[in-house]
């Protein structure tokens, strides 16, 4: 069972003081049997108090106010965890979609993580969904051949999306990063009828050269009958192993994002995120991402979303 240590930095830093700095972090680790805090710390420019509570998703989150002028704002996090072995070899791979209806029936939540988004080129969803749904396949075989598609088509490739982009420019562009997969992955899914959930969180593979390595990363959790909730990374094309570590998860990104708020006062920001993962043999992995804020200080209000997490996730 491995053990990780995680440096996960967010530096925001503004052209002339902004003040009331109201934010939201999602960067705790999720309460799960395949992974165990063993120490965390948060800290943040100024210590404010962290209000700690629980989202509808089970999410543990923070709210926290750095009420002074300042002009550079530091969200710290320290976590050493220790996973479990990946779960691949114990997915039900024999449950049907009839069971996957009998386990739904009456569960709001997994209802609710049923129905897909609204888009504009539905026939291309449905072309793939046919082409991968047919008759006698479990439900476990169909998510795990819908990440295949996607990792055979799609081009992993930074810097061509963002936090905004949609399933339909996923589909034009033929290329993403993580956080695109998963959202392309969740449409599909929920075209099947198969509860799906955006997952947010860090892969730490040792030296294997998995694209997203060493930085925040996104996959997704389908629901198996006769399972519950399985990990599976359409970016790398596998279920998820003890290299995952999960922070939150969500219908959609938004509901996972890692860091977001506004401040007060008219200034320019720019955003850099730094990510470091540390193994038991002493080697350390460190990703450093600057981050384009396309703000300018010319037409800001006195109000100004912080929206979205520090930078995409790759």
């Amino acid at each position: 069972m491995p053990i990780y240590k995680i440096h996960h930095v967010t530096r925001y830093e503004y052209d002339r003081p902004v003040r009331e700095s109201i934010n939201e972090i999602r960067i705790y680790p999720y309460t799960c049997p395949e992974q165990e805090t063993l120490q965390h710390e948060v800290q943040v420019t100024g210590n404010p108090k962290i209000e700690l509570f629980k989202d509808y998703w089970g999410n543990k989150a923070g709210n926290f106010n750095v009420l002074h002028p300042h002009k550079v704002l530091i969200i710290e996090s320290r976590l050493v965890v220790r996973t479990t072995p990946g779960n691949q070899l114990s997915v039900n791979f024999h449950s049907s979609f009839e069971e996957l209806q009998k386990e739904k029936a009456g569960r709001l939540q997994l209802i609710e993580l049923s129905e897909p988004e609204q888009v504009k080129q539905p026939g291309k969803i449905q072309e793939i969904t046919e082409q991968i749904l047919t008759p006698g396949k479990s439900v476990a075989l169909v998510t795990e051949q819908f990440a295949e598609y996607i990792f055979k088509n799609f081009r992993y490739i930074k810097g061509i999306t963002s936090i905004e982009t949609t399933v339909d420019e996923i589909l034009e562009h033929q290329a993403g990063v993580c956080q695109d997969f998963a959202h392309l992955l969740l449409q599909l899914l929920r075209a099947a009828g198969i509860p799906a959930r955006y997952v947010s969180g860090y892969i730490c593979p040792n030296k294997n050269g998995m694209r997203g390595e060493g930085a925040t990363h996104a996959w997704v959790d389908a629901w198996i009958p006769g399972y519950g909730w399985a990990g599976i990374d359409p970016t790398n094309n596998i279920w998820v192993t003890n290299n995952h570590i999960k922070l939150s998860v969500g219908r959609h990104f938004k509901d996972c994002t890692p860091i977001k708020g506004a401040f007060r006062g008219p200034a320019r920001q720019v955003l850099s995120v730094h990510v470091s993962v540390g193994y038991e043999d002493g080697h350390t992995f460190d990703e450093l991402n600057n981050v384009k804020m396309e703000v300018q200080a010319s037409n800001l209000p006195e109000e100004v979303l912080l929206e979205g997490f520090a930078g995409q996730q790759q």
